[in-house]
């Protein structure tokens, strides 16, 4: 949705653009409910959601759910057990030494994904480059198999390393989407999806149609992913104008 630098106003290579937000304001004037699906967290969705005239966000990877403008939210803990209820995923992590246990079980391969993980509720956020199948095996031999770590895709710096998200199963955008839909009594029919990373992807199968924005779909293995569904495209431009052309096409065949 947005650009460098995370401006609505810039396009992926730097120029100004006035186009996603005349997107916006087509999709308000149709009276069409914004809700914004991102790995942030609750504080800077909620923020975002009053900026941009959201109804809600499904945020942390699906794990935090705002609604009414973003004033009212919920917090899901998927398969995090019950005995730890009264606390936060990221709490818990934090009180069992989860993350610096797997530090130390791959010294040099993983590191918090410093600035953004800060403020986190509900996955530790990371970034290196690791085999997630073998992490997953780690957290189940350490009696911690409610826990998974998730490939996020590859940063655009010359390392190539990728973003991870550390939280319990059973949570993922497509099932925060899912669960907000049916609040708002609604199906998959009723609801468009566009996004640029790999996490983005498991909204697909909880709406009818699913936008990849260009530069996402230049990501490696996205065009693997892409292809495992039916109702997936990918938009010709990048970042906040493939925003844009997403949201003109869902309005123009809303109005068909």
């Amino acid at each position: 949705m947005v650009g460098p630098g995370g401006s609505f106003f810039r396009t992926e290579t730097g120029e100004p653009t006035i186009e996603p937000a005349r997107a916006l304001l087509d999709l308000q004037a149709a009276g069409a409910t914004l809700v914004l699906a991102s790995g942030r967290t609750r504080p800077q969705l909620a923020e975002a959601a009053r900026i941009f005239g959201a109804d809600g966000y499904v945020g942390e990877l699906g794990a935090v759910l705002g609604w009414d403008a973003g004033h009212r939210y919920e917090m899901l803990r998927g398969a995090m057990p019950v005995e730890y209820a009264t606390q936060t995923p990221l709490d818990v992590l934090r009180s069992l030494g989860v993350v610096e246990d797997l530090f130390a079980r791959w010294p040099g391969r993983l590191e918090w994904h410093s600035p953004w993980h800060a403020e986190h509720e509900s996955n530790a956020m990371l970034r290196g480059r690791i085999d997630v199948s073998a992490v997953d095996e780690w957290l189940h031999g350490r009696g911690l198999g409610w826990l998974r770590l998730r490939d996020n895709g590859v940063l655009p710096t010359a390392d190539h390393w990728h973003v991870y998200h550390l939280l319990p199963d059973e949570l993922s955008k497509g099932l925060g989407v899912a669960r907000d839909l049916g609040r708002r009594a609604l199906d998959r029919d009723d609801a468009v999806a566009i996004g640029d990373s790999a996490s983005d992807l498991d909204m697909a199968p909880y709406v009818r149609q699913m936008w990849v924005v260009g530069n996402g779909a230049r990501q490696p293995q996205m065009a693997d992913l892409i292809a495992r569904h039916d109702n997936v495209s990918v938009c010709n431009e990048p970042v906040g104008l493939g925003w844009a052309e997403a949201v003109w096409a869902a309005l123009a065949r809303q109005n068909t």
